[in-house]
């Protein structure tokens, strides 16, 4: 099945790849407690992400965060 690739923009789709790899193991206390460079090294080896370190920046890291925590949520 193709997959369209992932940037860093793409803060849902990272979100769901990242909920879909841990599921429950990150509650929403522990999501916001990775540390970014955790973070970035997760997101640069999920399947289909193209995105590059250098394009990275702690917005991105916090918006990931975020939408993480509501996909978490969406399955409680």
């Amino acid at each position: 099945m193709y997959e369209p690739p992932i940037k860093w923009n793409d803060h849902e789709d990272i979100a769901l790849k990242l909920y879909e790899k841990f599921g429950d193991d990150f509650g929403e206390s522990k999501i916001y407690r990775i540390r970014f460079t955790d973070l970035i090294e997760w997101v640069l080896t999920l399947p289909s992400f193209e995105g590059k370190r250098e394009e990275c920046n702690e917005g991105h890291l916090e918006m990931i965060q975020s939408a993480w925590v509501y996909e978490w949520r969406d399955n409680q």
